[in-house]
């Protein structure tokens, strides 16, 4: 195969003063790489073919300086970005790996990819054709975020007929927490930005879903609490307005925290409802629950998602050059659904 221009998307500028993602700025689109397939150096590692990536708000907390890391690693300027992705490989150096399979794991946002860290990454064998994008949401990192947090948290104390809310429920993470809420007989409060979102948040099962643009939280929870699960995706006012809704013994689930990401946290004013109504508050990062629960994920969610006992719904671009406008849709919550870049056809 002759030499090939390999696209990428690197890390360009910080999104300083607490600001938005800007397309063509924060991250950038090159073309200035060449390969060649067939000869270029693996070391042991393989060549992977991207076929698709996720973005998700998390993403975001890696665009900032070292000196403001959270809980995850920050992108490096002039360095290609990365987050999860499906790939295939195109050549391997690694006995345990050949060409044709499908990895899933973090993966640059480069067409193909020198891989030296395989162990890292999982081979992916797909269930009744389901689309290799879905493994990157309602079957993968978001989908194990909802499945993981429910069961380890939310499901051993559930009871029938308690009242869930959960934020951001039109998302990946959100419509599979308010369809595991349906199965264990909840009723469920959901918002989400959009009418178009409102209607897939009571096509999963939610009870009553709203936009929280044009209609009030408060009025919503004080009319159908009190609550006692709290999903939170979002933190700030939300939060506040949740402590002040919850009941006696509420659990708060700390998934996200997206209205702080970009222009900062705001002060929580209810705290004081956690010591009065002894509310739990539980944060986790998904991580930290794949060694207990990752094997009975794939095992339970593939083939419930492939029969269409589990809806979902994606959100995506084709092409490296539309990463830019994606990040940004996603933090300003233009996305329904799983947020995805396809980069390649398999």
């Amino acid at each position: 195969m002759a030499p090939v221009t390999n696209s990428r998307v690197l890390f360009n500028d910080y999104p300083e003063g607490k600001r938005f993602p800007e397309p063509e700025k924060t991250v950038v689109f090159d073309k200035s790489q060449i390969i060649d397939p067939d000869t270029i150096a693996l070391n042991g590692g393989v060549l992977v073919k991207v076929l698709v990536l996720s973005v998700d708000p998390y993403l975001r907390n890696k665009m900032r300086k070292t000196e403001e890391s959270a809980y995850t690693d920050n992108y490096t300027i002039g360095e290609p970005i990365y987050a999860f992705g499906i790939g295939k490989v195109v050549r391997s150096d690694d006995a345990g790996i050949s060409a044709g399979d499908h990895l899933y794991g973090h993966f640059p946002f480069i067409e193909l990819a020198v891989l030296s860290n395989v162990e890292e990454h999982t081979k992916i064998e797909r269930v009744s054709d389901l689309p290799w994008s879905v493994y990157l949401g309602v079957c993968g990192m978001p989908g194990q975020t909802a499945y993981h947090g429910w069961t380890a948290y939310v499901h051993p104390h559930v009871k029938k007929g308690e009242t869930l809310f959960v934020t951001t429920g039109s998302g990946p993470v959100g419509s599979l927490v308010i369809q595991l809420a349906k199965l264990d007989g909840l009723k469920i409060i959901a918002s989400a930005g959009s009418e178009e979102k409102v209607k897939f948040m009571l096509d999963c099962g939610a009870d009553v879903a709203f936009n929280y643009k044009t209609t009030s939280t408060k009025d919503i929870l004080d009319k159908h609490g009190p609550i006692n699960i709290y999903w939170d995706h979002v933190g700030g006012e939300i939060l506040d307005l949740a402590l002040s809704a919850a009941d006696k013994f509420a659990r708060f689930i700390e998934c996200g925290m997206i209205s702080g990401y970009n222009h900062g946290f705001a002060p929580v004013k209810n705290i004081a409802h956690v010591l009065f109504k002894n509310i739990t508050m539980q944060g986790f990062i998904v991580g930290n629950l794949e060694a207990q629960f990752g094997h009975e994920f794939y095992r339970v969610i593939p083939s419930k998602v492939a029969s269409g006992e589990i809806k979902y719904f994606e959100y995506a671009k084709r092409g490296l050059e539309n990463t830019g406008q994606m990040f940004l849709d996603v933090q300003t919550g233009k996305n329904t659904g799983k947020a995805l870049i396809i980069v390649a056809d398999d």
